[in-house]
This record gives structure tokens, sequence and C-alpha cells, in this order.
């Protein structure tokens, strides 16, 4: 079908409903609002939405914008970081969740390249199947990267590309600033505990903030517009091809196939949680 945008906030409610006719696949990037060096506070939101706008082209799918505000983590310091906690986080994702399956999503991919979004947004796709027996999808894009595009990413500079590429992606590419003041080398001042943060997964083994602003993020010299450009075709490409190595026409057919696998499992195990459910409400009636 031809859409005019696949960005759902963007729609008019007829074109939501066309588009429901015939598929009913969502993707939500999960994001942040964080100091991110010589980069806008909302970079790692952008990133993650212009992963989200190529993934959904590949396999059909609209994207829901706008959800910036969640748990930043060790960037606390900064006083243009806006810290949720990571409860609060859960529960207004799953609220979101359940008024996209209301309206007729059943297949919902949530993604963030933030590096803690994992204690979000996992959390809240299991307990989700648990209550409604749908199987909603989270995929970090951090482990995407290292996982199927360890070739691609042959430095930190690359992260910068996809940074910019990204603003290039949602058309904001004038919002990443020209800057030659932010690029540092020294050592992270939380490095001296990079033992004790690496026996859980990312940042979920303790708690920390980062003790200067150059922590997080040192950014790459962008003198001038040429170079901005530059970078932006870089990581545009980058990213462009991460999506098509992800094959988002199989995840989508998987999903579909697990619902069908996970409804076998409920008639042969009435005590899972969803079935359980399911049944007391169904007496309910």
């Amino acid at each position: 079908m031809e859409l005019r945008t696949r960005i759902l906030p963007r729609m008019l409610n007829s074109e939501v409903e066309t588009y429901l006719k015939e598929n009913d696949l969502i993707i939500v990037p999960v994001g942040t609002v964080e100091m991110h060096g010589g980069m806008p506070l909302d970079s790692e939101t952008v990133i993650s939405e212009a992963y989200a706008l190529k993934m959904a082209e590949a396999c059909n799918g609209l994207v829901l914008t706008g959800l910036p505000y969640f748990y930043a983590g060790a960037t606390a310091t900064g006083r243009g970081t806006v810290q949720v906690s990571i409860r609060q986080g859960i529960d207004y994702l799953s609220a979101i969740a359940h008024s996209l399956l209301r309206q007729g999503f059943k297949r919902q991919i949530y993604i963030s390249f933030h590096g803690p979004a994992h204690m979000t947004c996992s959390p809240m796709v299991r307990d989700f199947f648990d209550e409604t027996g749908v199987p909603i999808l989270y995929m970090d894009l951090t482990m995407q990267m290292l996982k199927n595009a360890a070739d691609l990413f042959q430095s930190i500079d690359s992260f910068h590309a996809i940074t910019v590429g990204a603003y290039q992606i949602m058309n904001r590419l004038e919002d990443v600033p020209l800057t030659t003041e932010f690029f540092h080398q020294k050592p992270q001042t939380c490095k001296p505990f990079d033992d004790i943060f690496g026996l859980a997964y990312q940042s979920a083994a303790v708690g920390y903030c980062f003790g200067a602003p150059e922590d997080h993020m040192s950014t790459t010299a962008i003198p001038d517009e040429a170079a901005r450009k530059r970078l932006a075709d870089e990581g545009q490409a980058l990213i462009e091809s991460l999506v098509k190595r992800m094959d988002l026409p199989h995840i989508a057919e998987q999903m579909r196939a697990l619902e069908t696998y996970n409804h076998e499992n409920e008639e042969k195990y009435p005590w899972m949680p969803s079935a359980y459910r399911k049944k007391e409400a169904a007496g309910r009636q």
C-alpha cells in the first residue's frame, strides 16, 4: 500500500485504520535526553528513530516516535539530562504497549541505541507476554551492531558518523552543531571501576554516575558543513547496511509464527500466566 508517511503521529487516523486492514506491525524507538558531548541531548533518541524508520521501510511497518524521556543512567550529572526511573519507564512503556495492542498492532518491535535501555524494555516485554499472551519484541541496537556489523564498526568515529547520519535521515542535520571543542582522549574518570562494571550486561551491574562531562561522549571534530555532510553520508550508509543485515521481513514473519507457537503452548499448559489470565477473564464475562 502507498503511505504518505510511516511515522504514526504524522498520519491521519483514517490512514492508520487503512494500514491496519492489511498489516499490524509497529516499531517503537525508545530514547533518552542526556548530555552527549558535542551532540544534541536527544542524539540517542534520533539514532533509534532513524533506525526505526529504515526498519519500517524494510518490513512495511509504522513507527511510533516521540518517546525520548526514559532512564538515562550515569549521565545524570549533566544538568541537561532528564532522568526518569527504570520503574517509571517500564510502567509508561507498558501502558503504550497495551494501547497499541488495543488499536490493532499485535506485532510490536521496541528498539533503542541507548545502553541501559534493556533495563526498561526487556522487563516490559516479558511482563506484557505474561499479561496478554502476545509476544512483542525488544531489539538492542548496540548488540545488533556488535553482532551483525563488527566489520563495519571500525572505530568510535563510526559511532559519531551513525549519530550524524541519523539526524540526516530524520531531516534534522542542521541540529548537529559545528564544533571542535568536545574531542577528548582522556580515560573516563570512572575507568578504575571497569572490573565491577563488567559483571553484568552493560549498565546493569552497579550504580554510578560519570564524574566529568567528557566521560560521555567524546565527539569527533566537526569544523564545517562539509565535514558534517561527510559524516552524515557515512553514517546513513552504515545504518542502512545494518538494517539490511537484520532481515526485517524474516523477523516480522518469525513474530507471527511465534504467536502461533505460543497459542499451542497455552492449550497444552493452561497454568501459563497468559493462558490462566485469559481463562479468568472468560469466566468473568
